[in-house]
């Protein structure tokens, strides 16, 4: 073979050699394209499918929550009924003698005081036709109604069944919210408190940037929002375009994810946040995906399985911690109040009503005053130190939950063998709840002490459902409160 022949064949093995390595490369890249957009895809998917999910349980949440909280006041109302003379008194209608008007309007007041003590209320007052009023009244809500102190409020019932209704935004004053029952045909009950009431209705767990939880009026105004310069003023015209004529939906658009909840009053709580943010982590990793083909085109496959992995980690960790966070008090780490209703339920719905249960509920004493002098930082020290109190007094067989604010509640398994002697158990369990509280202090030298109230129902003679039993307990809870505080109180035993 001649030179010129050798040097041929090896052009033609070099060429043949390029063309493999060529062919290699444009395959490789050609799959590890293909799988990064299958990748891309699948997670696109993934995170738009699972975050979508996890914000309308959170808005879900939020409405229940909300709701609770407004029929916690409304009941907090009705305590105002267990008083005769309270309902009775009409001094419009009857020609009442001024000493004897005097006295029974101190007595009404005293008994306005002693319900609504524990309560952060604006007012929680009895106003009559006359525009005179009885309980407590600021001086901002008188100077804002004026002469139509009465007429206006009484307008604000919207609920003809019950007499009732929830109101605000009068004057464009969205400060402060309002519940107004009729009590007789001269007398309203006026409940009201400031809107940053419900930051503790509306916290949310952390997880999703930028989320922003809203209550609406029907006519698209903003009573409330996590975004505090946005109370008062019109939702997002955007945001109405999407929701328009929806009490219940979920959308994820190129602007906004957007969950919308119907409550009482026509009221809605919208859950919105820009779509940027949602599918930022998702919008990164797509980058970082191409980027990573383009460069390193002979490890694209197992690049492209690393970054899978890479973006569905991260994914699962965000949603297996929102889905904790979603069933536990991030504070106090025992049960939230959806979770722990739902729980209770289910154990009551499974017992045979032969098994004796109890709902042991605990309001903290004195707990205002922790945040009004110590500060709120102090105050969330002892309310997760309940949490640990809880734990060591019940045993993991016992559902724990925080309802909200100061108030807990326990859900007590009473085993075979306790059965027959089920109320000297409880009160065991109860007295020990309250032995651990009598060593409860806080504040930098542990000087102030705080004490619980504790009321009791038992199943299945108080009631067969959590909203019985909760109502029962309250009244109980409401007799410790008047008994001095610091002590429990069984329902049976009130009521005889």
């Amino acid at each position: 073979m001649s030179k010129k022949q050798k040097n041929s064949s090896a052009a033609k093995v070099h060429k043949l050699k390029n063309f493999m390595l060529f062919m290699n490369i444009f395959i490789i890249i050609l799959l590890t394209t293909v799988i990064s957009i299958l990748t891309i895809q699948k997670t696109d998917k993934a995170i738009k499918s699972k975050v979508t999910t996890m914000v309308s349980a959170l808005n879900v949440q939020m409405q229940k929550n909300l709701d609770s909280y407004l029929q916690r006041m409304e009941t907090i109302g009705t305590l105002v009924f267990s008083e005769e003379n309270t309902y009775k008194y009409d001094p419009i209608a009857n020609n009442i003698d001024e000493y004897d008007a005097i006295k029974t309007e101190a007595t009404i007041e005293k008994h306005l005081y002693d319900i609504c003590i524990m309560e952060n209320f604006v007012d929680f007052s009895i106003i009559y036709s006359d525009n005179r009023h009885v309980g407590k009244m600021s001086n901002g809500t008188v100077k804002l109604f004026g002469d139509k102190l009465y007429s206006d409020l009484h307008a604000m019932i919207n609920r003809t069944k019950t007499a009732d209704g929830w109101s605000t935004g009068y004057n464009n004053n969205y400060r402060r919210i309002y519940y107004v029952k009729q009590v007789n045909e001269n007398a309203l009950l006026v409940i009201s408190f400031y809107t940053y009431e419900l930051d503790d209705v509306f916290e949310h767990p952390g997880g999703i940037e930028d989320i922003t939880v809203q209550l609406v009026e029907e006519n698209n105004i903003i009573i409330y929002s996590s975004d505090d310069s946005q109370k008062g003023k019109k939702l997002s015209e955007d945001i109405v375009q999407t929701i328009k004529d929806r009490s219940a939906v979920t959308i994820m658009d190129n602007k906004y994810l957007v969950t919308v909840k119907e409550c009482s009053d026509k009221w809605q709580v919208v859950c919105s946040a820009p779509t940027k943010i949602i599918l930022k982590e998702k919008n990164d990793v797509t980058y970082y995906i191409a980027v990573t083909a383009i460069i390193a085109a002979i490890l694209a496959t197992i690049i492209s399985t690393a970054v899978m992995s890479k973006i569905i980690s991260p994914v699962n960790e965000i949603v297996d911690t929102l889905v904790d966070e979603a069933h536990t008090d991030l504070l106090t780490g025992i049960l939230n109040k959806r979770t722990f209703e739902k729980k209770v339920e289910e154990a009551l719905r499974s017992n045979d009503n032969t098994e004796k249960k109890a709902l042991i509920l605990i309001d903290l004493d004195n707990f205002k005053g922790v945040n009004d002098t110590l500060g709120h930082a102090y105050g969330d020290k002892v309310l997760a130190n309940v949490g640990d109190i809880l734990k060591r007094v019940f045993n993991v067989e016992d559902y724990l939950g925080r309802l909200g604010g100061d108030e807990f509640c326990v859900y007590l398994n009473i085993s075979d063998i306790q059965q027959k002697n089920y109320i000297a158990h409880i009160e065991e369990k109860c007295g020990k709840l309250s032995n651990e509280f009598h060593n409860n202090y806080t504040g930098e030298d542990n000087s102030y002490k705080i004490s619980a109230s504790i009321g009791v129902a038992v199943f299945p003679q108080h009631g067969d459902s959590f909203t019985d039993l909760y109502k029962c307990a309250d009244t109980a809870l409401y007799h410790s409160k008047h008994k001095g505080k610091d002590t429990f109180t069984i329902y049976e035993e009130e009521k005889k």
